[in-house]
């Protein structure tokens, strides 16, 4: 691990490393460590860095030991590398070897040639995306199907006594052929209910055509009759037309006939109302009228002289007598040319 530090802070790792950090498996740091490598090696590199779940640790484990195969010849141990703790840093102590002694022989400008010149060992992982979502199915697929194959292995114990008895009980011949008989007889009565069934379809579909073609001619009959009654004209339409004028001719006279009762009912109406105005006027001046002679009276009888004799009072009374008599005349007159009005 000691080694493996010094090389990583002599390659240039920005990240200090120690010794306790690989007493427990720490695969982050592995990982980062490993993508670093990577890159140091070949900068434009796609290998992807998500290592979340465990498939994706899986995969990323594969692509860079792929990567270290092909373009460095260097084997890896993916079980100790996906272990993450001092077993590691022996895989990782591999590459960083290889890039410290070339640093140390050749320096930095021959890596970079030496990169330029394995260019064509380059390794695409951009084209494989559809081959890792099937790997990633499949591997799930294994999952289920490993789970479903343990829980039945689990009642292999309870299975294995049922089969022993079964295998070591003796067949007997006539069992044997009992049950086959049973067997053939009763897939000879569907394999005959099926013969049945297909023969009644048969039948059904020509007595169907049978109704089809009775319909048909039917339907060709109808339409000719509808077509020679539409022809034909009939006795009594003559007759209906006649009829037909001679009620529309009544009903235009009824039409003329309710518009003139309708406006002759206005015209009464309006009529009445007229009559009716006048009536409560002509009784609203008599009304008035009246009313003015009792002032006129009143004020008549309140205007004579209270200090005249007795003989005066008769005059007075004669005269006033006389004035009553004009007032009485002149009152009817104007009640005649009221009414008269």
């Amino acid at each position: 691990i000691s080694d493996f530090t010094e090389m990583m802070r002599a390659l240039g790792y920005p990240r200090l490393i120690s010794m306790q950090n690989f007493h427990r498996p720490n695969f982050p740091l592995v990982s980062e460590v490993l993508l670093w490598l990577v890159r140091r090696y070949e900068p434009h590199t796609d290998i992807p860095a998500d290592v979340e779940t465990e498939q994706d640790r899986v995969f990323f484990i594969k692509a860079v030991a792929q990567f270290m195969a092909t373009k460095a010849h260097i084997k890896l141990n993916t079980k100790k590398l996906y272990q993450a703790d001092g077993y590691a840093v022996k895989e990782l102590l591999k590459v960083t070897s290889v890039l410290y002694s070339a640093m140390n022989t050749k320096g930095v400008e021959q890596v970079d040639v030496n990169e330029e010149d394995s260019s064509k060992f380059k390794f695409d992982l951009g084209s494989k995306v559809a081959d890792l979502k099937a790997a990633r199915q499949l591997a799930s697929e294994i999952n289920s199907k490993g789970a479903t194959l343990y829980d039945l292995l689990g009642k292999e114990a309870e299975l294995r006594e049922a089969r022993t008895a079964s295998i070591a009980r003796p067949l007997e011949i006539n069992e044997a052929e009992k049950v086959m008989k049973v067997a053939i007889n009763s897939v000879l009565e569907q394999v005959q209910k099926t013969k049945d069934m297909l023969n009644n379809v048969a039948l059904d579909e020509a007595a169907l055509e049978a109704k089809i073609e009775k319909r048909k001619l039917e339907l060709e009959r109808s339409q000719k009759r509808l077509q020679t009654l539409q022809n034909v004209r009939p006795a009594f339409m003559d007759e209906y037309e006649k009829i037909e004028e001679q009620l529309q001719k009544q009903y235009s006279s009824y039409l003329e006939k309710f518009r003139n009762l309708t406006y002759m009912e206005q015209l009464l109406e309006d009529h009445r109302q007229t009559e009716q105005e006048k009536f409560e006027e002509a009784s609203n001046m008599l009304r008035l009228i009246q009313n003015r002679l009792k002032e006129e009276e009143q004020h008549l009888l309140t205007s004579g002289n209270s200090d005249d004799s007795d003989v005066e009072i008769q005059e007075d009374e004669g005269s006033d007598s006389e004035v009553e008599d004009k007032l009485m005349v002149k009152q009817n007159t104007t009640t005649e040319a009221l009414l008269q009005g």
